[in-house]
């Protein structure tokens, strides 16, 4: 059965006067699924998303968002979108409920901040105060700040940088939990381990052009066929396997 298809990326370009960041990109996000768009640093990727959140206007092209065009119909899509703020979004001396209150404000809706804070395993935290989370609890409540508006579409900017491995890998489950639930998600990220996990497709650019566009397996699968063979033999574990085995992959406060 054909998977229906929430965002259409058409022939999106972006240039700075003399410089073209975005060279004529086009690709679809399916519904309820993990989307990964890849590329080194200056590739196009963050200027590509900015255009499909509708925070950056394109100089030609179109993105259709669940039927709704970045061109014509902006606020439609910035409804049933959320985006994920860095650190420096919040109030750092605001807790955690009266955050998500100023967010229901912002949005004009009434979400329940208890309850969005339990889907992130933040439950117990609705009178912390903002600056005193560990970095792991910062990135949950980052995320369920992109749920206040019960959105159908969430967009992640490198969610696990500078977490470490037992944060990391609760937040893959968060995430694809929340993919279960029925959210599309689109995400960056440069831990390309990270990619292979969660992603259901992924986009990788370089030099402002989709250069390649599958599911991770299929990507592998067609480099081994061109012959590629690593130069060390991948062992079944790594060294993060052996920390997280002795560790525990319990949340943990820092």
């Amino acid at each position: 059965m054909a998977r229906k298809t929430i965002i259409e990326v058409k022939n999106i370009i972006k240039k700075y006067n003399d410089f073209t960041a975005v060279k004529g990109v086009s690709f679809q996000v399916y519904e309820g699924e993990i989307f990964g768009l890849l590329g080194p640093n200056g590739a196009g990727k963050t200027t590509t998303l900015e255009i499909i959140e509708t925070l950056r206007d394109e100089t030609e092209g179109d993105v259709i968002v669940k039927g709704f065009s970045i061109n014509k119909e902006p606020e439609k899509i910035k409804e049933i979108i959320g985006i994920q703020l860095q650190e420096s979004g919040f109030y750092p001396n605001l807790n955690l409920k009266q955050i998500i209150e100023l967010f229901n404000g912002l949005y004009d809706v009434t979400s329940d901040p208890l309850k969005l804070l339990k889907k992130v395993g933040l439950g117990d935290k609705a009178t912390s105060v903002y600056k005193k989370l560990s970095g792991g609890q910062k990135q949950r409540f980052s995320i369920a700040t992109t749920l206040v508006n019960k959105p159908l579409i969430i967009f992640l900017d490198e969610p696990t940088t500078g977490l470490d491995p037992q944060a990391r890998r609760n937040l893959w489950e968060l995430v694809k939990e929340l993919r279960d639930s029925g959210i599309t998600i689109v995400l960056t990220t440069h831990y390309m381990d990270e990619a292979q996990y969660l992603c259901d497709r992924v986009g990788i650019m370089d030099e402002g052009k989709i250069i390649a566009l599958d599911t991770p397996d299929k990507l592998i699968d067609k480099l081994i066929k061109s012959g590629f063979k690593k130069e060390i033999k991948v062992r079944e574990a790594n060294l993060e396997d052996v920390f997280i085995k002795l560790t525990g992959r319990e949340l943990r406060d820092e």
